[in-house]
């Protein structure tokens, strides 16, 4: 009778796992990182080899800063190019575009960075004044173009955008930076797709250009899975990969993409 008994609830468990993940399910492959505004792909290249390593496929976004559409719309382009189920991950302002641009039929998941993750309706320049940061009671640290682009002032880049890189590192890309157009921060989103789809989040702990408590508030109201890397600055993604990758690695393999047909 024992024995009957540990034989039914063995094979219970069995039909219940079959229903949760189903048999002819593949692991997910595709991963696409999007950047935020001031920096470009390049900071990506750390965590991109942990990633290949691991196995992925790995695309990154170059996004033109142009305005959030432009930038949509470029993530888009890219994500059509997913030959099926993909993460979608994105770091500061690229949050906001992973947010919108994640209602996408490819994308299973998102991965925040040190990220925005507005709702419908909201912009990150609004919810940033909410609950400033360091930047944002800089006098001076943000400069504008007469055309209304933006960029970090180079002198004050290091210590605000990525105090625990190598000097010359954050030096170099206080100098390369992406000017971003002003309206990318104001424009509010029409679509949320962490209502809708699994998330995780990563709060830089040392964050100096957006608050670490909007991080975490950010990633609390969506119900993502939160790591707080301790002490990091807004170039978690390139100061920490390590750690980094192994919360990206940790979303794309506890996602089940839907079934091959």
């Amino acid at each position: 009778m024992k024995h009957l008994k540990a034989y039914l609830a063995f094979t219970a468990a069995l039909a219940l796992l079959s229903t949760v993940v189903p048999a002819n399910a593949e692991p997910l492959k595709n991963i696409v990182l999007v950047h935020g505004a001031w920096v470009d792909a390049s900071g990506w290249k750390s965590v991109y080899e942990i990633l290949t390593k691991e196995g992925f496929r790995v695309s990154m976004l170059q996004e033109p800063e142009t305005s959030f559409a432009d930038d949509v719309t470029a993530a888009k382009r890219l994500l059509d190019l997913q030959d099926g189920p993909t993460l979608l991950v994105g770091h500061s302002y690229g949050g906001s575009i992973i947010t919108e641009a994640g209602v996408h039929p490819n994308v299973v998941g998102l991965v925040y960075v040190a990220a925005h993750a507005p709702d419908v309706g909201e912009d990150e320049s609004a919810l940033g004044k909410k609950t400033p940061s360091v930047l944002g009671k800089t006098e001076g640290a943000i400069k504008v173009t007469p055309d209304k682009f933006t960029y970090l002032d180079p002198v004050q880049f290091p210590k605000l955008f990525a105090p625990d890189l190598p000097r010359e590192q954050a030096e170099f890309e206080s100098r390369s930076q992406v000017l971003a157009a002003t309206q990318v921060f104001s424009t509010p989103l029409t679509a949320a797709a962490w209502k809708t789809k699994p998330s995780w989040g990563i709060v830089a702990g040392n964050d100096q250009i957006i608050n670490p408590d909007l991080e975490r508030w950010y990633y609390e109201r969506a119900k993502s899975q939160t790591t707080v890397i301790p002490g990091a600055s807004h170039s978690v993604y390139e100061s920490h990969p390590k750690e980094v990758a192994a919360v990206i690695t940790r979303a794309a393999r506890n996602i089940v993409p839907p079934a091959t047909r």
